[in-house]
């Protein structure tokens, strides 16, 4: 679900997302696990109305900019996966799979025309944005996962690029095929996250930098509707679905 890359601001200006219209959204090809079975079986019309549900949501929390969909391109509507951006840098992404890496030239120039400085990925080292790499939310931070569609030998070009420390996690269960299908660093200083997605190491890693307090365990049952596939800003939190079960970890004042 996760449709934005977050886009630099000027001091005092709300959070900005990127955001593609579904015009040309289909299931062409399987890439992943959710595609088998499904292809050309996806309803344009009911992802439409999915998209400007979401869009008017986060339009009232945050600004939204739109890039067009490309023919060739139907995945262009996950623009999380165009790279990944802070201030001001783009780290453009380097698809892993052939069938998406004709969006490629598509998202650089839209983030040329739209005044970022633009680093390029090498083929070589795949990397699939902000799908596989999600900030702190103070920015003390990267986590960035691999092992299913990023490699994680492209993680030192993204320490060169923000002076912050990147922590690799890697991915194990292909049905969590980027971390931010598992994996979501809250603005309140909590992690909202499903161990079973990554292997061991990587668990200890999670918990080495979050106290037990901070940690946000999900089920695998709102892991697989994508709980952890969110858009926090400040105290709101826009998802795909959720247990009352979790609901109840974010307290009341949070708004879900």
């Amino acid at each position: 679900m996760h449709p934005d890359a977050a886009v630099p601001k000027p001091l005092n200006s709300r959070p900005t997302f990127l955001m593609c219209p579904p015009k040309l959204y289909d299931v062409n090809y399987i890439i992943n696990p959710w595609m088998a079975g499904n292809v050309h079986r996806s309803s344009r019309q009911k992802a439409t109305t999915q998209w400007e549900r979401l869009h008017s949501a986060l339009a009232g929390i945050a600004d939204v900019l739109l890039v067009e969909p490309q023919p060739g391109s139907p995945d262009m509507v996950f623009t999380a996966n165009a790279g990944l951006v802070r201030n001001g840098i783009v780290a453009l992404s380097s698809f892993h799979h052939p069938e998406r890496q004709g969006e490629e030239p598509h998202f650089r120039r839209w983030f040329r025309e739209s005044g970022f400085a633009v680093r390029e990925i090498p083929r070589a080292t795949a990397f699939e944005g902000e799908g596989d790499a999600l900030f702190e939310a103070d920015g003390s931070r990267l986590w960035a996962g691999h092992g299913l569609r990023t490699r994680e030998a492209s993680h030192r070009h993204l320490t060169g690029l923000w002076d912050l420390e990147v922590v690799s996690l890697r991915l194990v269960d292909p049905r969590f095929y980027h971390l931010d299908t598992c994996f979501c660093p809250l603005s309140n200083g909590d992690v909202m996250y499903y161990p079973a997605a990554f292997d061991a190491e990587s668990q200890m890693r999670i918990e080495a930098r979050y106290s037990p307090a901070k940690r946000i365990c999900v089920s695998e049952a709102d892991a697989l509707r994508f709980a952890c596939n969110a858009v926090n800003v400040g105290r709101t939190i826009l998802l795909n679905g959720i247990s009352p079960e979790l609901r109840e970890e974010f307290g009341p004042e949070s708004s879900v």
